[in-house]
């Protein structure tokens, strides 16, 4: 059945592909409409990287700018692939077995206990410390881990805070399963072991969720949830009533971690990552220019969405549905191959070099965007600038249109203006960065635009279809992009770069600090590794670069973006930390002196 589907589909693509013709060079609404259409269907099932969808519609891209006259980007070659972590899966090894008192008791998967979604591989065979919380904070003048040693034993504790009943507590920061897994592990915890308690009451004993995070998994370190029965046993053995301890330990605010005597604990834990493979679709056309041709102008457009919503849904429905996304992003998508079409058959030759792009696993963290940056075609110092069109379907008073990235270079506000001339009703945002794929590019030192007609109550639901799109208000807004395109291939010298100042927020609190790095969500590796960092912060001034990996930060060491998050939070602004980054081979050690959001 599977295959008689794959079939059909790859059909339905060769035929749509005949569906618009490129007699006409002009944007047109009917091709915006068959466009859009076609890539938002329920045929290809909202086009999640990595599946059969997004190939399918990859081939359509493809398809259309070959019919334009375009040439294979990638040596020979209209796709680029790149790995990426789809998601996790439970191994065969996840055993759980305690002894007590000399009586083993083992552990039923899924009923005692639960694999902690970012433990992978490890065991432990150890002694077991209750640690109340798994709570160190000593500016809160809170350590569970105080006077009590945890080296090459399993650590259990219980979920959440002593404030658990305040929705505004400071520990909320600490509270995380992944921060108190790094706690313990830090200590030489071999493992660790949660339990819900009796508090909040309303609480049920459910395990957690086991979904994939998006951040490397925690090597080399058990951590499972065990359910209360399983923990009250465990207490009962030190006569001890839980019940009772957690509710002194939460009034007190007082710790009381001890070494569980003769109680053990066998554990082994296998979660492994599941790999695919997403494509970037590219094409060129070579300028015209003997000089200006070595430049290149990058129009781009990511293609991906949320294909059954198992990523981002903001649908919270128990039945699955797909989520076509026609305005995120099909819409983009139809500008880069309007665009293209009307560059390469139009009756104006361009002077410099121009690369389309559609992007995949944008929705996942722009994995290809930042894949391609790092693997351009050509140098990417050629690069002059980047035009990013994510969700511009949607202009439903006919005149409001975002355009951000307008403080990247100084020619920028003089072509909008010029070439608006009154049509639309613009906000400008001068920021180059942002949560599409133009930062991938910017992170690069290139100059952006990035336009965009704004959220709305469809967005990342299964109720954002072809029929809501206002073609009329796109073509208006693909015209203007495309007079934008010409007056910056016009330009007799290269647009320039600024690198914005990122404005910061009010001070929110006395822990919450600013540092002004710019995260590389598509690193996968141990570390933190950062796209760049914002002009005038105070990682600039510390001497961080972008492309550095950020093992250690002060004393935590950091092994992923959720651990540098869990260490910013015990400081406050003014505060000096010792850093240790990687920069290629070489090993930096800076001070940065933290400032207020």
């Amino acid at each position: 059945m599977k295959i008689k589907m794959s079939i059909a589909l790859v059909v339905m693509v060769f035929f749509a592909g005949f569906l618009i013709q490129t007699e006409d060079p002009n944007i047109t609404e009917a091709e915006i409409k068959e466009h859009i259409t076609y890539l938002a269907s329920d045929e290809l099932k909202g086009r999640f990287t990595g599946t059969l969808e997004e190939r399918i519609a990859g081939e359509y891209i493809k398809n259309e700018f070959e019919k334009a006259g375009l040439l294979p980007a990638f040596n020979g070659s209209y796709f680029q692939e790149f790995p990426f972590i789809e998601g996790i899966s439970l191994g065969e090894n996840n055993n759980a077995s305690m002894l007590i008192n000399k009586q083993v008791i083992e552990l039923e998967f899924n009923k005692d206990f639960m694999t902690a979604p970012f433990s992978r591989h490890g065991s432990a065979d150890a002694e077991v410390v209750f640690a109340g919380y798994g709570i160190s904070a000593p500016k809160l003048e809170y350590d569970d881990y105080e006077d009590i040693d945890v080296k090459n034993k399993v650590v259990l504790v219980f979920r959440f805070s002593p404030e658990y009943a305040n929705p505004h507590s400071q520990f909320d920061a600490y509270s995380a399963f992944r921060s108190k897994a790094t706690a313990a592990k830090e200590r030489g915890a071999l493992g660790i072991i949660f339990v819900n308690g009796f508090f909040p009451e309303t609480h049920e004993d459910n395990f957690m969720e086991f979904n994939y995070d998006r951040a490397p998994g925690i090597d080399n370190f058990c951590a499972i949830q065990i359910s209360r029965k399983i923990a009250e046993q465990i207490f009962s053995s030190q006569n001890i009533d839980m019940k009772e301890l957690q509710k002194r330990i939460s009034e007190s605010k007082e710790p009381e971690s001890m070494l569980l005597s003769n109680v053990k604990v066998n554990l082994s834990v296998e979660v492994n990552e599941t790999e695919k493979i997403g494509r970037n679709v590219g094409a060129y056309l070579k300028g015209t220019d003997e000089t200006l041709s070595t430049e290149i102008i990058v129009i781009g457009a990511h293609y991906d969405h949320l294909g059954m919503g198992q990523h981002g849904s903001l649908y919270r429905g128990e039945e699955p549905m797909i989520h076509n996304g026609a305005d995120d992003n099909a819409s983009g998508t139809t500008g880069v191959l309007e665009i293209a079409e009307k560059l390469s058959i139009g009756e104006i030759e361009p002077k410099r070099s121009f690369y389309f792009f559609a992007f995949s696993g944008e929705e996942l963290g722009l994995l290809g965007s930042n894949y391609l940056v790092n693997n351009f075609p050509e140098p990417i110092e050629n690069v002059t600038a980047m035009i990013n069109m994510d969700m511009i379907g949607r202009m439903d008073d006919g005149t409001s249109l975002s355009i951000f990235g307008t403080g990247t270079s100084s020619k920028w506000e003089e072509i909008i203006e010029t070439k608006n001339n009154n049509r639309f009703n613009l906000s400008l945002n001068e920021d180059g960065y942002g949560p599409s794929d133009h930062s991938s590019f910017y992170g690069k030192e290139i100059p952006v635009l990035f336009f965009f007609t704004g959220t709305h109550t469809d967005y990342h639901r299964p109720s954002d279809d072809a029929d809501k799109i206002n073609i009329t208000g796109q073509k208006h807004i693909l015209d203007f992009v495309y007079d934008i395109t010409r007056e910056i291939d016009n330009l007799e010298t290269k647009p320039d770069y600024i690198n914005v100042p990122r404005k910061q927020e009010s001070n929110m609190g006395g822990w919450k600090v600013y540092v002004g790095t710019i995260p590389d969500y598509a690193y996968s590796g141990e570390g933190f590794r950062l796209t760049g960092v914002s002009p005038g912060s105070p990682a600039e001034k510390a001497g961080i670069k972008g492309g550095d990996i950020m093992i250690k930060f002060g004393d935590r060491s950091i092994n992923n973006i959720y651990d540098y998050v869990y260490a910013l939070q015990e400081y406050v602004p003014g505060d000096v930390v010792e850093i240790e980054l990687k920069r290629g081979e070489e090993a930096i050690y800076l001070k940065l002196e933290l400032g207020a959001k």
